[in-house]
C-alpha cells in the first residue's frame, strides 16, 4: 500500500505530498515534522494520511493517530476528513476507526437528560460518587453483584409498566430508548448507576475491558459522541467507560491539548495513548505553548483551603471524641474507619493536626497579605465591596526570581519542608477516608489542596512565579465588610517556562506532525515547544513552510505605514487625536468592501471604540463581539454569516479570529490594528518575560525567520514570550480570508510596525512569503489600492 491509497482525494497539491512524504519519513525515524501551511493548504488532510498510513503499514510500529486541538471548530475538520478519507477507500479496505473525546456531560445519560440531580455542574462529583458506592455494592464484600444491580434496574421499568401506567417511563437520550427509569436506582438505601453496574457485569475477569462494549466499533468508522451514547446507553452500558474502553483500540483519536498534556487527564483517562506506538499530531501548534503552560500550572484558592481545614476536623474529631468516651459530632466517620485507615496509610492523628494547624495558620497569613494590599491600594474599600477588581498580589520580584514571601513566612513559622510534602499524603488519606464514610457525591478539597502545597515546595523559583490571584466574586454567606464577601483568593504556582513538560511529553510519543498557519518564527517555535532538547536527544525534527498557493490575482494585502497603535499614541478611546484618526479612516475604508468584514482589534475595549466609528461611517451592519459564552458567539457567527455583507468587531485574544471556518463568501476583507500585546505591567507577564530572558536569552536568531539580525544576536524574553505571540494572533485573523482556489478577499494590517523595520517592527516575525506579500503602503494609498482591487473583480 502506499499514502496514496489513504489520502481522501483525487490528487494533492504539491505542498500535501511534499508534507506527507516528510512526515512519512521522519515518523519511521521517531522524529517530528513541523508545518507552517497557509490557511486552506491542506494540512488536516496531510496529517491524517501520514498518521494513517504509517498505522495501516504491517511494518510500522506505530497502531494510532492521536489529533489534539484547542479549537473545537477544528475537531469537526478532522472528523470531515476522516469521513472523506473513509468513503474514498479501496473497496478491499476496512473503514477507518475514529473516535472523539468528549467529557462526562456529553455522555452520561442523566447529565445530557438533566435528571436525577445530575447536570452540567456536579456530573464529575456525582459520577464518582455513585460509581464508588456501585463498585462497593457489588465488591466480593458487597451485598450483591453487578449483574443483580443492572437486572435490579431493569425490572424496575418492567413492574412500572406492569402497574398499568401511561406514558414511556424509561430514560431516553440521542435518540434512543434506554432500559432504565428516569429517576436514579436505589439498592437498599444507597444510590447506584444502573449503566455502570452493566458496564462491570460485562467486564472479563483478566481480560481487556474492551470486551465489554456491546458493539462492533472497528467497522463503524467514525464514532462520534452522539453515535457512542445511543450504542452504549441503548444496550444500558456506561457511554464514558465505553469510551475509555475503545480507547487504545481506535485508529484514530481526536481530542484537545488535555488528554496529552494535562497530569491529572493522563493519570486517570488518556494514559494508554501516550506510549511509542501512537503518532501524534498537534493542530494549531502555535496554541501549544501558552495552552500546556496553563496545564502544568496549578493553585489553591482560599475556600478550597478553608474546605479542606474543615474535611480534616471531620476525620480528626471521631477518633478525639472517642478516645475521651464522647459522641461524635459532625461527622459520619467512625474512629475504627479513620484508625484503620490511618494504620494502612503510615499516617500518624498528629500530622493530621499538624497540617490542620498548617492550613489555618496559612489562610491567617493570606487573609493578611490581601487586607494590606487592599488597604495599600484602596483605602475606604470596606465601605464598597462591589468596586473591588480582579487583582495580583506578587509573592516576590517578578523581575528578580527568588524564593517567594508564603515560602520565607511558613520557614519563620516552623513549618519545614517536611509540613508541604507531607500535606499531600494527608490530603489524599483524607479524601479517601471521608469518600468511604460519607455519599455525599462531593469533590473532597483536601486532596487537591495537598497536591498544590507538595508542589509548591518541590517546585524552583526561577521558572515558577508565586502569586495571589483575587478573583471577583459573591459571597453573601460572608461578613459585609470581609474581602472574603468580593475575592476568591487564590495562591498560584505558575510555570513560566513550560518547555521541559511539552518536550518530555512529545518525547514520550513515536512521532508525528505539528502543524499551524502561524509557526513563524521557526527557531523560536522549536525552542519554547522543547523541540531542540528532543533534537539534541537524537530525534529528528524536520521543517516545512508552505505559502498561499491560490492565484494572487484574488486576493490583495497591504501593510498600512499609520502611527503605531500603542498607548502613548492613541492614548483612551474618548481621545480625538491624529492616531486615532488614522485608525479610523483606514478601518473605514476596508470596511467599504463588498461582503463580510472582519475588524480585529488589541483589545474588547479598542473594539468597542472602532464599532461606535463604523456605526458612524459605514453604512453596512456592525456587529460588536464581547468577552461571552460559547452560545453567545455562536449566535454572534449566525447572524454575521447571514444575509447581506456586515462588519464584525473583535479582539484579537478572542475566539472569533482564530479556529473559525470563514470559507467561500462568509469573509472578503479582515483589517487588523495594532500589535496585540498582553497587559505587560502585570507582574505575571513580567515574570514569564523574565524567564524567557535567562531561560532563552542566548538562543541565536535564525538568519532565515529574519534576515535583520547577525547570528550572534540572542532573543529577548519580551520578543520570545511576548511580541511573538502577538504576531501570531494577528497573523491568525488576517488567515481568515483566502482558504480557497476561487476565494476573493482583502487583507490589511494597520500599524507601521508591520510596515517598516524598526526597532520595534514585527516584520521580522513574518515568513518570507508573507514579506513579501505584505508590501508597505501609506495611508493615503490604501483606499487607492482598495479600490483598484475591487474595481477589478
Amino acid at each position: 500500500m502506499t499514502w496514496r491509497e489513504v489520502f481522501g482525494h483525487d490528487e494533492p497539491y504539491p505542498e500535501q505530498a511534499d508534507g506527507i512524504d516528510t512526515a512519512v519519513e521522519t515518523a519511521d525515524d521517531g522524529g517530528f515534522t513541523v508545518i507552517e501551511g497557509a490557511c486552506g493548504t491542506g494540512k488536516t488532510m496531510l496529517a491524517l494520511t501520514a498518521g494513517i498510513d504509517r498505522v495501516r503499514d504491517p511494518d510500522s510500529p506505530y497502531e494510532r493517530v492521536v489529533v489534539l486541538t484547542s479549537v473545537k471548530q477544528q475537531l469537526r475538520q478532522f472528523e470531515d476528513d476522516l469521513w472523506t478519507i473513509n468513503a474514498n477507500l479501496p473497496d478491499e479496505w476496512r473503514p477507518v476507526s475514529g473516535l472523539t473525546l468528549v467529557g462526562k456531560s456529553d455522555v452520561c445519560p442523566y447529565s445530557r437528560e438533566r435528571v436525577a440531580g445530575v447536570d452540567d455542574s456536579n456530573v464529575y462529583e456525582r459520577c464518582e460518587g455513585l460509581r464508588e458506592r456501585t463498585r462497593n455494592l457489588a465488591s466480593e464484600s458487597g451485598p450483591t453483584t453487578a449483574s443483580a444491580l443492572a437486572g435490579e434496574a431493569r425490572r424496575a421499568q418492567t413492574g412500572l409498566a406492569d402497574t398499568g401506567a401511561s406514558g414511556p417511563s424509561y430514560l431516553q437520550t440521542a435518540s434512543e430508548p434506554t432500559p432504565y427509569l428516569p429517576e436514579m436506582p436505589e439498592h437498599g438505601d444507597t444510590e447506584f448507576c444502573p449503566f455502570y453496574a452493566q458496564f462491570l457485569d460485562d467486564l472479563p475477569e483478566d481480560g481487556d475491558p474492551v470486551e465489554a462494549v456491546p458493539f462492533d466499533f472497528e467497522d463503524a468508522g467514525v464514532l462520534e459522541p452522539a453515535d457512542l451514547v445511543s450504542l452504549s446507553a441503548g444496550f444500558g452500558t456506561c457511554p464514558h467507560s465505553t469510551m475509555g474502553a475503545v480507547l487504545p483500540h481506535v485508529e484514530v483519536v481526536l481530542g484537545n491539548y488535555y488528554h496529552a498534556f494535562d497530569p491529572t487527564t493522563v493519570a486517570t483517562f488518556t494514559g494508554t495513548l501516550v506510549d511509542e506506538t501512537t503518532f501524534l499530531v498537534c493542530d494549531e501548534a502555535h496554541m501549544l505553548e501558552p495552552r500546556v503552560r496553563d496545564l502544568v500550572s496549578s493553585g489553591v484558592g482560599d475556600r478550597s483551603l478553608r474546605d479542606a481545614e474543615n474535611e480534616l476536623t471531620r476525620v480528626i474529631q471521631p477518633v478525639e471524641f472517642d478516645d475521651a468516651g464522647r459522641e461524635t459530632r459532625g461527622s459520619t466517620a467512625d474512629a475504627d474507619l479513620v484508625r484503620g485507615e490511618l494504620k494502612k496509610s503510615d499516617v500518624t492523628l498528629r500530622e493530621l493536626k499538624e497540617t490542620r494547624e498548617f492550613l489555618r495558620d496559612l489562610r491567617e497569613e493570606l487573609d493578611r497579605r490581601v487586607v494590606a494590599h487592599l488597604d495599600s491600594e484602596l483605602p475606604d474599600w470596606r465601605a464598597d465591596l462591589t468596586r473591588l477588581d480582579d487583582a495580583e498580589i506578587p509573592l516576590r520580584d517578578p523581575e528578580a526570581p527568588a524564593v517567594d514571601e508564603i515560602s520565607e513566612w511558613a520557614e519563620e513559622a516552623s513549618y519545614d519542608g517536611g509540613t508541604w510534602v507531607r500535606a499531600e499524603t494527608v490530603g489524599a488519606v483524607v479524601g479517601r477516608i471521608l469518600n468511604s464514610a460519607e455519599e455525599d457525591d462531593k469533590r473532597r478539597a483536601a486532596p487537591g489542596v495537598g497536591r498544590v502545597l507538595g508542589e509548591w515546595y518541590r517546585c524552583d523559583h526561577e521558572r515558577y512565579f508565586r502569586e495571589l490571584e483575587l478573583e471577583r466574586t459573591w459571597d453573601e454567606m460572608e461578613p459585609p465588610d470581609s474581602w472574603r464577601r468580593a475575592y476568591n483568593a487564590r495562591l498560584a504556582l505558575y510555570n513560566c517556562v513550560p518547555s521541559d513538560a511539552i518536550g518530555d511529553r512529545l518525547a514520550e510519543f513515536g512521532g508525528g506532525v505539528l502543524m499551524s498557519a502561524t509557526l513563524a518564527p521557526m527557531d523560536i517555535f522549536r525552542t519554547v515547544s522543547g523541540l531542540d532538547a528532543l533534537a539534541e536527544s537524537g530525534r529528528p525534527v524536520e521543517e516545512r513552510t508552505y505559502g498561499l498557493t491560490f492565484p494572487e490575482e484574488n486576493r490583495a494585502s497591504f501593510a498600512v505605514d499609520a502611527p503605531k497603535f500603542t498607548y502613548a499614541n492613541r492614548g483612551a478611546p474618548d481621545e480625538e487625536n491624529p492616531t486615532r484618526q488614522a485608525y479610523e479612516d483606514a478601518v473605514s475604508e476596508v470596511a467599504q468592501s463588498p461582503g463580510n468584514v472582519l475588524v480585529g482589534m488589541p483589545s474588547y475595549g479598542e473594539a468597542e471604540w472602532m464599532a461606535g466609528v463604523l456605526e458612524r461611517r459605514v453604512d453596512k451592519p456592525v456587529l460588536l463581539d464581547e468577552s461571552s459564552d460559547d452560545g453567545t458567539t455562536e449566535s454572534l457567527k449566525a447572524e454575521f454569516f447571514g444575509g447581506e455583507g456586515k462588519v464584525l468587531v473583535t479582539s484579537l485574544r478572542g475566539t472569533l479570529t482564530e479556529g473559525v471556518d470563514y470559507r467561500g463568501d462568509r469573509l472578503s476583507a479582515a483589517v487588523v490594528c495594532g500589535v496585540p500585546l498582553v497587559n505587560t505591567s502585570s507582574p505575571r507577564t513580567k515574570a514569564v518575560k523574565t524567564a524567557y530572558d535567562r531561560e532563552f536569552g542566548d538562543v541565536p536568531a535564525d538568519e532565515a525567520s529574519g534576515g535583520t539580525r547577525g547570528a550572534s544576536t540572542s532573543r529577548s524574553g519580551f520578543e520570545t514570550a511576548l511580541t511573538v505571540p502577538a504576531v501570531r494572533k494577528a497573523r491568525q485573523a488576517i488567515g481568515r480570508v483566502i482558504r480557497g482556489d476561487d476565494e476573493v478577499g482583502v487583507r490589511v494590517f494597520v500599524d507601521a510596525r508591520y510596515a517598516r523595520e524598526s526597532w520595534n517592527g514585527v516584520r521580522e516575525y513574518f515568513p518570507e512569503y508573507e514579506r513579501e506579500e505584505f508590501q508597505p503602503v501609506s495611508p493615503d494609498m490604501l483606499g487607492f489600492g482598495l479600490e483598484r482591487f475591487w474595481s477589478g473583480r
